[in-house]
């Protein structure tokens, strides 16, 4: 039976110290962006900067169906 007070105790004061783990972090902003750097990893930066280009005529003539398709599921 002293077995299961002192697991009881260690099992509270572990769930204490992640509480104040989490309260601390929290506090310091670690948690409040929690959607962009998720969508960020999906995008290559030198293909954003091709798409952005306004001059660049090859990619706008060359779409095709099958294309337009793909940039839709990405």
């Amino acid at each position: 039976m002293d077995i299961l007070y002192l697991m009881i105790l260690c099992s509270v004061s572990l769930a204490a110290v992640f509480l104040v783990v989490f309260i601390v972090y929290a506090r310091k902003g670690q948690f409040e962006d929690d959607e962009s750097p998720a969508v960020r990893i999906l995008f290559d930066s030198d293909e954003i900067k091709e798409k952005n280009e306004p001059g660049n005529k090859e990619n706008d003539d060359e779409k095709g169906e099958s294309k337009k398709i793909e940039e839709k599921s990405e």
